[in-house]
């Protein structure tokens, strides 16, 4: 880790900023959007994702054809498989309903902020409690399963 490129930090910063003005930008950063494209009043966030997937999914498949590693990191690219299982499921219901109740995901929960909105300091403080039970929660799980068992 220590080993990254100086521009890392910095780069991955402007990267943010660039991410967060697009969002504002395109008022998708606005809870009221997100909403109607729940309720498919508003299909404008379905194209913004899909674009964005998009260009991802070319990004995937052609910088490991192109370099071996990272420029910035070193690190080689490769395909990281997670298992599919409770914890996914259970994570992404927790991340759909909170997404539904509160309007907005949490990468542009941060931009939504910047654009003026501060009750969605609400919803950022939810994450935030999600985010520490959810550690809590699997320190606990991981302790439970290294303890030794007891003798016969």
């Amino acid at each position: 880790m220590g080993d990254r490129h100086p521009l890392f930090k910095p780069l991955v910063f402007v990267g943010g900023l660039i991410f967060g003005f697009g969002l504002g930008f395109s008022h998708m950063a606005r809870p009221e959007v997100v909403v109607n494209f729940l309720l498919f009043e508003d299909l404008g966030l379905p194209f913004v994702m899909f674009g964005a997937a998009i260009v991802s999914g070319i990004a995937f498949a052609l910088l490991p054809r192109i370099r071996d590693a990272a420029p910035l990191t070193g690190d080689p690219y490769e395909r990281r498989l997670k298992p599919f299982d409770r914890n996914v499921l259970i994570g992404g219901a927790v991340f759909g309903v909170g997404w539904g109740l509160s309007g907005i995901c949490p990468g542009a929960a941060y931009a939504s902020l910047g654009v003026g909105n501060v009750t969605i300091l609400w919803a950022l403080g939810g994450m935030f409690v999600g985010a520490y039970a959810q550690g809590y929660w699997r320190s606990r799980s991981e302790a439970r399963d290294a303890a030794p068992a007891g003798a016969d």
